[in-house]
């Protein structure tokens, strides 16, 4: 994963990251981008010299995007860490890396004006140079930055499915990938595995053993100076005893490689990918490749399944029964055709323990390709400054029954599960129109809209219309509108006042109430807002509602 060998990633998708820069001045830009610098040559040392990936290769790749962006941003280099790796060994040919494009459109365009076009799965492993003279293994070389890479002769010289003769005494480069052999891989469900991760753990080690030896296999993706037709160029490597013939296949429109790259993700095969690449069959000699994204291929990514975003600002929802549940506003990203700007960390707690503050850099996924959630902490911000949460204990299940300062989320939340499904179920009425009578002045507390004149056309002319209908509503229906405790099986008495008078105890003789559920429902039927709120209900005609709580 060291920065040379992804170099032409970042000079594609530096444009495509297109993301505002930070408003930092520039003493903080230059600390935030060192953090990062520092957090990427970790993750290298950790890769090169200990075999170990501590973090997605997604991710990986795009904080090296985020890490160019920032220096294109204020046009300053990191001053510690993540010094880039110069190779050892020069490739005889060019490696030359591939543009990325991400949808249909864009390889619609692609494909126009051009024949002789060939597609193979995009094998998520290690590039690798394989040189052949006289039909014997020379060298085999890795990627690096392109014109040279680390020399992993010896241990290619060591596994099974690298070629070690050539069935002809003759002079030949091959490029290719070495992948981790996986048994009824489905792109779609298991994503990349870690299996570049593993696949490139395994190469920098001096010494594998058999077994991970005959679990590491070979795709040969070109021959620069091979046969100059695509057909003679697979018909030899078959006679080699590769299997690019088998994965390489010719398309002559976007629906026939659309097909071929659908099938490659939702289908078993025996090595990860992230994509496609459509290429032609013709194209120039070797001595002509340049270690840059060439015109005769490009790669047709998945849909990425790990974004890279940056914290904007932590919001903090709550809920009805005064749940606070910490929001990551997000600088926007995509992933898949979802474009993400906000993920839930699910509790305060958890917040707490992930330290997450604006700035840092997190990784996100969706989870069942609906649900943006969070992995984890990807890169910490320099300037750590947590934002005030609110306190707790201000917030309960009995708390917020108008709009009193600092209840505003708690009271719109109970007011949407009030005209929600679950509650009154009145069609039509939703956040947006009690957001709108709790701007314009008309509510105050939870039940104001009761009264027509309470409620201003300008939040809908039907609005007040839709709202009379809960007056038609049943006793039962009301209490689960209010958000009356859970009760099991209990029998539930046909007014306030019967309901109001039973003590904790006599909840628990109720089946299916126990001690905590019996001192909620009880606290519930006798909290003073609640008593206020049963008046204007018997006030409106609500059945079940008349006459005077029950005083405990």
């Amino acid at each position: 994963m060291a920065y040379s060998k992804h170099l032409w990633i970042l000079w594609i998708w530096a444009g495509i990251a297109g993301a505002q820069c930070p408003e930092w001045p520039q003493q903080q830009a230059q600390t935030e981008l060192d953090q990062l610098a520092s957090q990427i040559e970790r993750w290298d040392q950790a890769y090169h010299e200990r075999g170990q990936s501590l973090v997605a290769d997604e991710i990986y790749d795009q904080a090296l995007i985020q890490l160019r962006q920032w220096q294109d941003c204020f046009g300053v280099q990191p001053t510690a860490g993540y010094q880039a790796r110069a190779g050892k060994q020069a490739h005889p040919v060019a490696q030359t890396g591939l543009a990325k494009i991400h949808t249909r459109a864009q390889a619609q365009r692609w494909i126009a004006n051009r024949a002789d076009l060939w597609i193979q799965p995009k094998v998520d492993g290690v590039a690798v140079t394989l040189e052949y003279r006289q039909g014997r293994l020379l060298r085999a070389i890795s990627r690096g930055n392109g014109w040279q890479g680390q020399d992993w002769t010896a241990t290619a010289q060591a596994l099974p499915a690298v070629p070690q003769h050539w069935p002809e005494p003759r002079d030949l480069v091959l490029q290719g990938e070495l992948y981790w052999r996986l048994n009824g891989h489905v792109q779609s469900r298991d994503g990349g595995a870690g299996a570049r991760s593993r696949i490139a753990g395994l190469m920098n080690r001096q010494q594998l053993d058999e077994q991970e030896r005959a679990r590491i296999g070979l795709f040969v993706w070109d021959w620069p100076d091979g046969p100059a037709a695509m057909p003679e160029r697979l018909a030899q490597l078959s006679a080699a005893g590769l299997d690019s013939a088998r994965y390489t296949l010719p398309v002559h429109d976007l629906p026939s490689a659309q097909s071929l790259r659908q099938q490659w993700l939702d289908q078993p095969l025996p090595f990860a990918t992230d994509g496609v690449v459509l290429r032609q069959g013709q194209r120039p000699p070797g001595a002509q490749w340049q270690a840059s994204p060439p015109f005769w291929a490009v790669a047709w990514k998945h849909p990425a399944q790990l974004a890279l975003a940056r914290v904007q600002q932590i919001d903090f929802t709550i809920g009805r029964s005064g749940r606070i549940t910490p929001v990551l506003r997000l600088q926007p990203v995509q992933l898949d055709d979802r474009r993400v700007s906000r993920v839930s960390l699910g509790s305060l707690q958890r917040w707490k323990t992930l330290d997450v503050v604006p700035g840092d850099l997190v990784s996100i996924r969706l989870s069942g390709q609906v649900i943006p959630q969070f992995e984890q902490v990807v890169s910490r911000t320099a300037e750590r400054k947590p934002p005030a949460a609110p306190v707790p204990g201000r917030y309960h299940a009995l708390s917020c029954w108008s709009l009193e300062d600092g209840c505003r989320e708690q009271f719109l939340a109970r007011l949407s599960w009030l005209s929600g499904r679950q509650g009154l179920d009145l069609p039509g009425v939703g956040p947006g129109a009690w957001k709108c009578l709790a701007d314009t002045g008309s509510l105050h507390g939870l039940l104001d809209w009761l009264a027509p004149q309470t409620v201003p056309n300008q939040c809908g002319a039907k609005l007040a219309e839709r709202l009379q209908a809960a007056r038609e509503r049943g006793f039962q229906q009301w209490l689960r509108a209010l958000g009356m405790p859970p009760a099991g099986n209990a029998g539930l008495a046909a007014d306030w006042t019967t309901l109001a008078a039973r003590s904790p105890a006599d909840w628990q003789t109720q089946p299916g109430v126990g001690t905590q559920r019996a001192r909620q429902l009880a606290a519930f039927f006798n909290h003073p807002p609640l008593a206020a709120l049963r008046e204007q209900l018997a006030s409106a005609g609500v059945d079940g509602f008349a006459g005077p709580a029950t005083p405990r």
